[in-house]
């Protein structure tokens, strides 16, 4: 992985306010390992950024807990193949070149462990989409078209010790056992960290928070 240059949120929210003013739509992705603060990161920008700027996680696009069933792949949801890529290159698609009319976008809801679809609104008057996930900078078929779709994008990197006390301290949230919760952080979860972090060489910028999130 490039060494990660320390930044302040601050200085990231600033970037991405610039970016919306720079053309008439652009589409900022947010890459990194589980953990690693993508989401809160992607948050705090729309937040500061206002209703010219939209958040649309790679999130919403996790296949259905009966479809991750069916294909064997319920054991290990988050790798890369439990993830409906080809639909995902297919809206960004969409919103970069600026419809007229609002595009609606999956959201995956934790509390359900599904995606729900048309969850959210993005307006016509929304100059910046903020989109985040772990695969987007990968260079294999169909994620590899995702780079070309966004005008900026960024890995954001952490110390694993802190993103395996997130992860174990999230998935216990959503009701596993301590036990079960390690095991996924140090298992599951690290595997897909390790398909992840060769990519950051596709990024336009590698970060890590000066003041990185609470584990």
């Amino acid at each position: 992985m490039p060494p990660a240059r320390v930044v302040s949120a601050d200085e990231l929210v600033a970037r991405a306010r610039a970016l919306a003013e720079a053309g008439p739509r652009q589409l900022l992705g947010i890459a990194g390992a589980p953990g690693a603060g993508k989401s809160t990161l992607a948050e705090q920008i729309v937040a500061e950024v206002g209703s010219a700027a939209c958040l649309v996680p790679m999130d919403g696009f996790h296949l259905a807990q009966a479809q991750l069933v069916r294909l064997g792949r319920a054991d290990r949801k988050g790798a890369v193949d439990t993830f409906d890529a080809n639909g995902y290159v297919s809206l960004l698609r969409r919103l970069r070149r600026l419809e007229p009319t609002s595009v609606y976008a999956p959201e995956f809801r934790r509390e359900l462990e599904e995606p729900v679809a048309g969850a959210i609104e993005v307006q016509p008057s929304v100059r910046l989409v903020v989109t985040e996930g772990n695969y987007l900078l990968l260079p294999d078929f169909p994620w590899q078209e995702i780079r070309a779709l966004l005008h900026e994008a960024w890995f954001l990197d952490l110390d694993a010790e802190v993103r395996h006390r997130r992860l174990t301290a999230r998935h216990e949230a959503f009701g596993r056992s301590p036990e079960q919760a390690r095991a996924w952080a140090l298992g599951s979860d690290e595997s897909n960290a390790a398909v992840i972090a060769p990519s950051a060489e596709r990024a336009d910028l590698v970060v890590r928070l000066s003041e990185p999130p609470p584990p």
